[in-house]
């Protein structure tokens, strides 16, 4: 068996592979859910209901796609010039870490200042994280699947000695938290008295820049050559080291951005627990996307929405609410094989 590379798909052969890919996963998870005793059809109606069924549901499903959507655009930016970047949890708590020392009144300054200036340092923090694993790559050809996985342990270590120590709150009653950001440090609500903040909204926006950097600059174009063939990118002058260092900085400080966002949109305080797994599930929602900046703010709806809908499922139903994980799981590697058939066919020999 081999595989043989398939010219460019029309636009129904590219609209049919992710359907499909959609549609084994609907069929695999309802299995399990008939093994688990209850009806699919009531099970998936419960789970809409709960993500979408109401404007708390719809708005807590927002809430949870935020950090989503920050992590899958790293991951679809660095997986698109072939960087694979796996340490987007990392950034993300390093970016928490730089916005709780500079929002707990290290910096005397109006919201208007302080919350602009506590991002860009939040992303420069996430970019030069991912500097280093970049570095060895192009250095010593070091693989960055490994640095930065590893990373993600490192700076969760480091993350507990700060909340033991420097960072710990002294009213927090031995509990391991930091101190709560001072009022002008924290995002404001889009509705007063939900949880969606307008972390949202610079989601969104990211999202939106992201595309426009991918699609209509130099960089972009670079990108996307360097992850097509670096040797014949290098061969027609495109600094490929210089193209993936960019890359770099620019996958670790959006993924940054979601620690940015959940400690001053949404939590208020860092903890050890601040991300369920944010950053690997970015690689869910960049994959389900196909890696496409503006497909990333559906796919992470999608998926927070599956997240949102299964706890209330589980609670009505009675199916475990860990039928989410399976869900997600099963539309990684479905998408990926719909990738895989979309670009290559089978030859038998």
């Amino acid at each position: 068996m081999r595989l043989e590379p398939k010219p460019a798909p029309s636009f129904a052969a590219t609209l049919a592979y992710p359907l499909a890919a959609i549609a084994a996963t609907v069929l695999i998870a309802s299995l399990l859910v008939l093994a688990a005793g209850a009806s699919p059809f009531s099970v998936f109606y419960l789970v809409a209901k709960g993500a979408a069924g109401s404007q708390f549901a719809l708005l807590e499903t927002l809430t949870r796609a935020t950090p989503l959507i920050f992590t899958g655009l790293a991951v679809a930016v660095a997986f698109r010039a072939k960087l694979w970047n796996i340490g987007a949890e990392a950034q993300l708590y390093i970016g928490a870490v730089v916005t709780v020392v500079l929002g707990t009144g290290a910096l005397p300054l109006p919201a208007g200042l302080l919350i602009p200036i506590i991002m860009l340092a939040a992303m420069a923090a996430g970019a030069l994280l991912l500097a280093g694993p970049a570095l060895l790559k192009t250095r010593f050809g070091v693989d960055e699947v490994v640095t930065t996985l590893l990373l993600n342990f490192i700076v969760l270590l480091f993350v507990s000695m700060l909340l033991e120590g420097p960072l710990k709150d002294p009213m927090g009653l031995g509990w391991p938290q930091s101190s709560k950001v001072v009022a002008d440090a924290q995002l404001p609500r889009i509705i007063q008295g939900k949880r969606l903040h307008f972390g949202f909204v610079i989601a969104v926006a990211a999202a939106v820049v992201a595309w426009v950097i991918m699609k209509k600059t130099v960089l972009g174009y670079e990108m996307r050559a360097v992850g097509h063939n670096p040797e014949a990118a290098r061969f027609a002058g495109i600094p490929v080291n210089r193209v993936l260092m960019k890359t770099a900085l620019l996958s670790g400080g959006l993924a940054a951005l979601a620690g940015f966002s959940e400690v001053s949109g949404l939590k208020g305080n860092l903890t050890l627990d601040l991300s369920p797994g944010f950053g690997y599930s970015g690689i869910v929602v960049a994959m389900l996307a196909m890696l496409n900046p503006l497909g990333v703010v559906a796919s992470a709806i999608f998926v927070a929405g599956i997240f949102v809908g299964a706890d209330a499922m589980s609670r009505a139903a009675g199916v475990p609410s860990y039928i989410a994980d399976v869900m997600v799981a099963t539309a990684l590697l479905s998408m990926v094989t719909a990738i895989l058939f979309s670009r290559y066919r089978v030859r038998w020999r």
